[in-house]
């Protein structure tokens, strides 16, 4: 039976039937491992040992001091681009409110400035005298007086007549007032 025997002989026996030597090589590998990095583990404490040591407590007030002040001037610009904005905003509202007044008043502008521009304008005064008198300049798309036309209501005639260049201001005064 399996207890008859002497129990000192049944693990030598035991024991030569594992293989412990893989175990052995793993667990050395092991105790390499942790030996490696307590090592980098020192080291680093050394490093901030000594990186507290050279580290002066006014480098740091400075340094607060700086970044402080950089807080600050962000803060104050950050302040004014604000303030800024919103006087832009109100200009911004202004101009609209005239960009419709002056939508309103149309292109010519309202009575008071088309008066103003007609009393100071001789070329304005001319046309009304003349539509008064019943002759009507059309201009063409540059903006030239090429053409006029005389409407005689006592007679019930339209003229229209072509101005050309090569003819006197005194001929085309005569030919108007004979067609009226």
């Amino acid at each position: 039976m399996l207890l008859d025997e002497d129990p000192a002989t049944l693990i030598h026996h035991t024991i030569g039937n594992f293989n412990i030597h893989p175990d052995k090589v793993a667990i050395g590998r092991i105790n390499e491992s942790l030996s490696t990095l307590q090592q980098a583990r020192d080291l680093r404490i050394r490093e901030a040992e000594n990186a507290l040591r050279t580290h002066s407590s006014t480098d740091h007030a400075s340094q607060i001091v700086e970044l402080d002040t950089q807080k600050f001037r962000v803060a104050k610009a950050a302040s004014d681009l604000e303030i800024e904005g919103e006087r832009l905003e109100q200009e911004l509202e202004g101009l609209k409110i005239r960009l419709k007044e002056l939508d309103m008043q149309g292109v010519e502008g309202d009575d008071a400035t088309q008066a103003k521009r007609e009393f100071e304008d001789p070329t304005i005064l001319q046309l009304k005298v003349y539509r008064s008198l019943g002759i009507d300049a059309d201009p063409d798309s540059a903006g030239a007086y090429n053409k006029a036309i005389i409407r005689n209501t006592q007679k019930g005639d339209v003229h229209v007549v072509n101005i050309d260049p090569k003819f006197s201001k005194f001929f085309y005064a005569n030919y108007f007032w004979q067609t009226l």
